[in-house]
């Protein structure tokens, strides 16, 4: 498969296909292309209901312009063939709703070898400001995606990612959720139950609520697949 640049004529065919209904890897077969490849150019560019290829060839050049490097991991067996992770998935975090800057540190520290990076070694390995590093580690560990150390010695922070990190972003995550259910029923009542807005709000709280104790209770069943 060619592995070139996208040209704006591909973006403009990239856009006809979305227009027509069609697969990413559909679209990726016409153009001789990775079915990611595609996927990572309209995830990044407005997603399948706002693709532009105009503005999308346009953003590209002003991302090569101004350099920004890629992150990328080469994997898979030392005598097999080898490829490289990086930008992929850290779209694919994106489009789950994590920020930008966020999922770069975040897959930073997944794919690094010991899951374990000071937030000098992630500005340089990123090439980033320490500012962007520090707003984005701040975010993580809150988020409970990131753990952190201290380092009595060396006076520094290290931010950690290991097999435990799993759970407790869904444990996080599930908190959040039943904190917005409850919100929700409290302000049903406050409404009333009899009112539409009430009813609506009350119904959607009551929702959030069973899905965020059943990803809790699903969390703790099967925690022992990460020991």
């Amino acid at each position: 498969m060619s592995r070139g640049r996208l040209t704006q004529r591909d973006r403009q065919r990239i856009a006809a296909g979305l227009a027509e209904g069609r697969s990413y890897a559909e679209i990726a077969r016409r153009l001789d292309r990775p079915t990611s490849t595609i996927s990572r150019e309209v995830g990044r560019n407005g997603g399948p209901g706002g693709y532009r290829p105009e503005q999308a060839h346009r953003a590209t050049e002003r991302r090569a312009r101004r350099g920004t490097p890629a992150l990328r991991f080469a994997a898979g067996p030392p005598d097999g063939e080898r490829y490289e992770l990086g930008d992929e998935v850290i779209e694919m975090a994106v489009r789950m709703g994590l920020p930008k800057m966020m999922a770069r540190v975040l897959i930073g520290l997944w794919l690094s070898e010991e899951g374990r990076l000071t937030a000098a070694e992630l500005t340089r390995r990123l090439q980033v400001s320490p500012a962007s590093v520090s707003m984005a580690v701040g975010y993580l560990v809150e988020q409970g995606l990131i753990g952190r150390e201290r380092d009595p010695r060396r006076r520094r922070d290290i931010y950690t990612v290991d097999d435990n990190s799993w759970y407790q972003s869904l444990v996080t995550s599930s908190r959040h959720t039943l904190e917005a259910a409850a919100l929700a029923k409290a302000a049903g009542e406050s409404f009333g139950l009899d009112t539409p807005v009430g009813r609506r709000l009350a119904k959607g709280g009551a929702y959030l609520e069973r899905v965020g104790l059943d990803t809790l209770e699903s969390a703790q069943r099967w925690r022992d697949l990460l020991t």
